[in-house]
């Protein structure tokens, strides 16, 4: 890509780029993580929905099923299986709410969180010695746009989450899953 943008004037180069990032550079970045997740949920000997809610348990610390479903957009009788499934592999741990005994309050289990932090180090290791190729300047636009990519993710995650339950589905064929 960059040798055929060098050729082009500058603001021509730009949209190239814009065009090659948004296009099959970001699909693929998306794929590749998709896919090392997966390989990491197998790897621990979860599903890769358990994995996933797993975590957003550890980012989160504790919380409750419906807190889970809510974020994750689970109905609740998923959010049933992931805990159980994730409660009998010793990845979370559920205790009575002390203001409501209906509810129950998630913890991740933290000698699991090490497992994780195993599974994920050498990848780590590899993003970080890619790193050090960029100066600050670089790093503070990879940061920022690791952010707000995420943040715009999860703004459409709810928008498309919106559309299906209202019953938007450009599409117009039938959820399946």
């Amino acid at each position: 890509m960059r040798s055929i943008t060098k050729a082009l004037p500058s603001r021509q180069r730009r949209t190239a780029l814009v065009g090659e990032i948004l296009g099959r550079l970001v699909r693929r970045h998306s794929t590749a993580v998709v896919l090392f997740h997966q390989a990491v949920a197998a790897r621990l000997g979860l599903g890769s929905t358990d994995h996933k809610c797993f975590d957003v348990l550890r980012e989160r610390r504790a919380m409750t099923g419906s807190e889970m479903a809510a974020i994750t957009g689970l109905t609740s009788g998923a959010i049933t299986g992931v805990v159980g499934r994730l409660e009998r592999a010793g990845y979370l741990r559920r205790e009575q709410d002390s203001r409501d005994g209906r509810r129950q309050i998630l913890h991740p289990v933290l000698e699991r969180v090490r497992d994780v932090q195993e599974a994920v180090d050498p990848i780590r290791k590899d993003v970080a010695a890619l790193l050090e190729a960029f100066d600050s300047h670089q790093l503070t636009a990879i940061a920022e746009f690791l952010s707000g990519t995420a943040d715009v993710a999860y703004r459409h995650v709810a928008l498309l989450r919106a559309q299906t339950l209202s019953g938007g589905s450009r599409s117009g064929r039938a959820r399946t899953s």
